[in-house]
C-alpha cells in the first residue's frame, strides 16, 4: 500500500506553513470578521476574510482545483472548494472563518485584531478556531499530490457562521447536496488536542442550549431604602430560577432531561486520558492563585466536560456598572443561559425543558420568560474503520513521535451532528490544534504552529490511506 514519504512530508508541510500559511494567518488575524450572532454589521469585514481566504486558495498548485464563494441570499457565505479525484469515493474537510467577539483581558502587548508572534505561538483572534482550517487543508491535499499518491475526490467546506450556532449551514448543505455527494471520509479541523504531543481525535462532542432568562417585578426603578423588604428583588428571584436546574453547591444539573449514561467504551477512554494527561487536565486553565477545580477526580473532571450537562451564564442586563449604581432596587434582571448537553440529547426537548423548569410558577408573581436563541445537537463518533485506526496510529507515530489519542470535547460543532445524522456511514476525523492554554472565545488566543505543521502532514497521511485502502 503507497504512503506518504513521512520525513520529505514533515519538511514540505513546515515549509508550506512558514512561507505560506502563517503570513496569510497574521492577515486574518486583523480582519474583526465576528460572527453574526455578535455584529448586526457583519457583512463587510466577513467579506474581508473571505476574499483573502479565496484568494490563498486559488493561488494554490493543487491540480484541479476549483474554488467559489457561494451566497445565498440573506445568509452569510460559504466558500466551496473542489479537488478531482480517482475512484468514485468523496472525502469532505470541513473549518470556518467566523470568529467569536474580542472579549477582555489581553495581557499587555496583545490585543485580538493584532498578529503576535512569540516562539512557536501565533496569537490573535480566530487563528486557532479555526481560520487556519481552510489553509491546512488545501496544504494536505499539495502534499499528497507532490508524491504523486492518488487520492479520492475532495470536497473542502468553510461556513461563516459557526460561532453563532450554524445556522445557515442546514440550507447550504441542503442547496449543495448534489455537489458533495456522500462522503465516505470526513473530516473537521475545527476541534482540540489534549497536549501538543500527539495526534488527537474528538470522539464526542456536547450540544447546546443557549437563551435569555428576564426576571421583571416593577415598571421601573424605585429607592431601595422605599421599597426594599416590601418589593422582591428581582436577581434574587433570578437565583432562585436558576438553582431549579443548576445546584449551586456542585455545578451539577438538576434536570433529567439532559443527562445521559456514559458509554462504556467513553468512560475507558477518559480513564486513558487521565493517565495519559495527568494534571494538565485542569491546570491548563488559568486559575487565580488559590483557586481549585469543581471537584478532584481526573477522570470525573473528563467525563464532566464531555458527557455531562453543565449550565454557564455568559451574560447579564439589568445591572449597571459598580460606578453608576445607586440606591435603587431595579425593575429587571436578565441572564444568557449556556447549558453544554451530552451527545444524544435532542436540543429541541431540552430547551422546552429548561423553559418549562424556569417559566413555571414564578415566585411572587413575577413576569418570567425564558427564551431560546440557539442549540445545536451533539455527536458521538461511529466506531473507527480498522483502515482508520491504522492510518491515524500510524500519522501520528510518524509526525508526532507518539501514538494518537481520543477525547471527548465540551464544546459543539453543529456540523458535526448535522453530518452524523445525514451520513451516518461515514467515518469522522474531528481533529484541531485548540490544546493547553490556546483559549479559544477568550483573551490570548493562540495557534500552535509546530502542531499545525504536523496535523497538516497528518491529515495528508490520513486522506492517502483512505484511497490507498
Amino acid at each position: 500500500m503507497p504512503t506518504l514519504d513521512a520525513p520529505r512530508t514533515l519538511q514540505s508541510s513546515q515549509r508550506i506553513w512558514e512561507q505560506e500559511i502563517v503570513p496569510a494567518l497574521y492577515e486574518y488575524i486583523r480582519i474583526p470578521n465576528k460572527s453574526p450572532a455578535y455584529d448586526a454589521r457583519w457583512q463587510q469585514n466577513m467579506d474581508r476574510a473571505v476574499s483573502l481566504i479565496e484568494g490563498w486558495c486559488r493561488r494554490q498548485p493543487v491540480e484541479g482545483l476549483a474554488v467559489e464563494v457561494i451566497r445565498l441570499e440573506g445568509r452569510t457565505p460559504v466558500i466551496l472548494m473542489e479537488i478531482p479525484g480517482q475512484g468514485s469515493e468523496t472525502v469532505l474537510l470541513y473549518g470556518h472563518l467566523d470568529k467569536q467577539p474580542e472579549m477582555t483581558g489581553w495581557r499587555q502587548g496583545l490585543s485580538p485584531w493584532n498578529p503576535v508572534r512569540e516562539g512557536d505561538k501565533l496569537y490573535g483572534r480566530g487563528g486557532a478556531d479555526d481560520g487556519y482550517a481552510s489553509f491546512a487543508s488545501l496544504a494536505a491535499l499539495r502534499l499528497v499530490q507532490e508524491q504523486a499518491l492518488p487520492h479520492a475526490r475532495c470536497i473542502v467546506l468553510i461556513e461563516a457562521c459557526e460561532e453563532s450556532g450554524s445556522t445557515d449551514l442546514p440550507a447550504y448543505i441542503a442547496h449543495l447536496a448534489p455537489r458533495i455527494g456522500k462522503p465516505s471520509l470526513i473530516v473537521c479541523l475545527d476541534s482540540g488536542c489534549g497536549n501538543y504531543d500527539q495526534l488527537w481525535m474528538t470522539t464526542s462532542l456536547r450540544g447546546l442550549v443557549g437563551g435569555n432568562l428576564r426576571v421583571e417585578i416593577l415598571g421601573e426603578g424605585v429607592h431601595s431604602g422605599d421599597a426594599s423588604g416590601i418589593v422582591p428583588e428581582s436577581f434574587r428571584i433570578l437565583r432562585q430560577l436558576l438553582s431549579r436546574i443548576d445546584d449551586e453547591q456542585n455545578g451539577k444539573v438538576k434536570l433529567d432531561a439532559v443527562h445521559v449514561q456514559v458509554p462504556a467504551e467513553r468512560l475507558k477512554q477518559a480513564r486513558l486520558t487521565a493517565e495519559v494527561l495527568g494534571d494538565e487536565v485542569w491546570n491548563k486553565f488559568p486559575f487565580v492563585p488559590g483557586a481549585r477545580p469543581a471537584v478532584t477526580d481526573k477522570v470525573e473532571m473528563i467525563l464532566n466536560r464531555s458527557w455531562r450537562p453543565a449550565l454557564s451564564i455568559t451574560g447579564i442586563e439589568g445591572l449597571p456598572p459598580l460606578e453608576s449604581a445607586g440606591s435603587v432596587l431595579r425593575p429587571f434582571t436578565a441572564c444568557k443561559i449556556s447549558l453544554r448537553i451530552p451527545p444524544r440529547i435532542d436540543p429541541v426537548a431540552a430547551t422546552r425543558a429548561v423553559k418549562d423548569a424556569l417559566e413555571k410558577d414564578p415566585p411572587y408573581g413575577a413576569r418570567v420568560s425564558f427564551e431560546g436563541e440557539k442549540s445545536g445537537i451533539g455527536w458521538d463518533s461511529p466506531p473507527l474503520a480498522q483502515w482508520l485506526s491504522s492510518s491515524v496510529d500510524r500519522a501520528s507515530r510518524n509526525y508526532f513521535g507518539k501514538p494518537p489519542m481520543g477525547l471527548g470535547e465540551g464544546g459543539s460543532i453543529p456540523f458535526m451532528g448535522m453530518l452524523g445524522e445525514k451520513f451516518p456511514d461515514a467515518q469522522f476525523l474531528i481533529t484541531g490544534v485548540l490544546g493547553p492554554g490556546s483559549n479559544a472565545h477568550g483573551p490570548n488566543e493562540f495557534l500552535h504552529i509546530p502542531t499545525g505543521i504536523r496535523l497538516t502532514a497528518c491529515v495528508a497521511s490520513v486522506i492517502a490511506d483512505h484511497f490507498a485502502r
